[in-house]
Parts: C-alpha cells; structure tokens; sequence
C-alpha cells in the first residue's frame, strides 16, 4: 500500500492560504477579522462602549440633579459630595458630565442617521440615473457646499425661537449631508456598468430593487465607514456650537456648554474641574469613534490582508 507523502508546512505558500481563507468565509466574516487584527480599532471600541455604559446609567452612577441650582454651592471645589466641584449656578459637575454625554452622543448620532438618510438617498438618485437628474443634485450639492457651514449654522439657529434637540440635530443634517451624496454617487456610478447590474437589468428587475439588492450591499463598505467617522464630526460640530452660545440651551447639560461656562480666567486658573473632564470626554470619544472607523476602513478593504 502506497503511503501518502506528507506535506512539508514549510512548503505552503501563504498566499495561497489567504486565497483558501477567502473562499471558505463569506465577506462579513472577512471584514470582522481584519477588524477584529486591529488593536487600535478594538482600544477604541471598548472606550466607546464604556461610554456608552456611562450616559445609560447615569442614574446609578451620581443621585445629583444636573439641572438643580443651589445659590449656597457655587463655584465650590471637589468634595464627597461634589466629586468635581459645582459650576457658577451650585450645579453639580460630575453628574453634568454623566448626562452630557448622553446629549452629546444622542445629537451625534442622530444627526449622522438623518445625514446618512438624506445623503444615501440623494446620492443614490444621483448616482443611479445620472443625466439631469444628476446635474440637478450635484448643481444643488454644490450650492450648499460653496456656503460656509458655520454661517450657514448659525444663521439658521438665528432664526430659531427655541432650540431644541430635535431642531439642532436637523440643523446639523441640512448643513452636512452634500459630503456624504457625493461619495455615495461616486461608489454607485463605479457600479452601474458592472455586469451583475447589467444582467439585473436584462431579466427585468426593477430599480428599486436594483438599488436595495444590488448597489447598497456592494456600497455598505464606504458608507458605514463615513458614517461612523461622520458621528465623530457631529460630537464636534455640536461641541463647537454650545461652546459658542448656540447650542443646545441651559440648564440641559452638554459637553459643549460645560465648556462655555468656563471661559472667565478664574474659573481656567483655579477650577480645572470645571472644565477639563468635559474637553477630555469629548477628546477620548472622537478619537475612539475615529479608531473604529480606521478599523472598519481597513476591514472593508480587500486589499488589507495582503499589508
């Protein structure tokens, strides 16, 4: 009986074992395991999801009212029963940071989900038909885009009454959703010659079904990664214009407008903790939301196995 000759380990070519890999997982599996070879993306996904854990149970986390004044309490440093010290009108700090996450993270990613709606679908008009259509859009796209986004913000808040968080994320979604139409236009004309769409195209099927069947699976790489990295932008933009004056009004606590109250010297020289948590909360999760969407960038990308 002849003996099967044994494989030398050695001898195995690791291309051909990536090539092996490939074709035995499907490209969700792929793309989760080369985010899961990223360590900065999984750093940044367990600070994210600490975070989180912090805006939920905030309750549990601090018995303090964000919102109550107390006139005998103002500006006082950390005790026991303020762990970082109270702000100009007796409220407590930490419990303000607790539930400032909670509308940092709520209008960051409500205004990235109504910027990834507005933007998907204009894009995907854009970029599926083309001809007048498309000059209509991208002619439109290119109108919002020549407007300086912070005038045009702050104009519109201008004209507000009342800000409310509903109002402020829309605000946010108007202004911002050209960047992501024309990355979704540019992914979907890069399909539309492709031969899968042209055979959907020869037995019949519909554009809409074309559209949700064929060009968004094929899509959903740029997008997540753009939305992601876009909910980072948000947290910022939303920063910025609570820092500025307008934001999201007193008494709701943002990190935004925890920062504001800070702007006197003597609050920057002699209450630090006054400030410096709320810059810190938005610096440590901008840069994690930014690490994760690195990760889903390169775990999206089929050419990532072989760096």
């Amino acid at each position: 009986m002849v003996q099967p000759t044994p494989i030398d380990p050695m001898s195995v070519d690791p291309n051909e074992e990536v090539v092996i890999d490939r074709k035995h997982r499907s490209p969700l599996q792929l793309a989760i395991r080369r985010f899961l070879k990223n360590k900065l993306a999984i750093v940044g996904l367990i600070v994210f999801f600490i975070i989180i854990c912090m805006a939920i149970f905030a309750p549990f986390l601090t018995d303090q009212d964000p919102e109550q004044h107390d006139l005998l309490s103002i500006e006082q440093s950390p005790t026991s029963e303020h762990i970082l010290g109270t702000d100009g009108s007796g409220r407590d700090n930490f419990s303000r940071l607790l539930y400032g996450s909670r509308i940092s993270l709520i209008v960051g990613f409500s205004a990235m989900v109504f910027t990834l709606v507005i933007g998907l679908i204009t894009g995907a008009i854009a970029g599926y038909y083309g001809g007048i259509v498309d000059n209509i859009i991208m002619r439109l796209t290119d109108l919002v885009l020549a407007l300086p986004f912070l005038v045009l913000a702050l104009t519109i808040i201008a004209l507000m009454e009342k800000i409310t968080i509903g109002i402020f994320v829309t605000i946010i979604a108007i202004t911002s959703w050209p960047t992501l139409t024309r990355i979704v236009r540019g992914t979907f004309l890069s399909l539309r010659e492709q031969e899968f769409v042209l055979g959907a195209r020869a037995i019949g099927a519909s554009d809409t079904r074309i559209i949700f069947k064929h060009f968004i699976p094929n899509a959903i790489g740029p997008i997540i990664v753009n939305a992601t990295l876009m909910m980072a932008s948000m947290i910022i933009i939303e920063s910025a214009l609570s820092f500025i004056g307008f934001g999201i009004p007193q008494p709701t606590p943002t990190w935004g407008n925890m920062i504001s109250e800070a702007q006197s010297i003597r609050i920057l020289r002699y209450h630090p903790e006054a400030w410096i948590p709320p810059g810190l909360g938005i610096l440590v999760t901008v840069l994690a939301i930014n690490f994760i969407g690195d990760g889903l960038r390169d775990a999206f990308d089929p050419k990532s196995d072989g760096r």
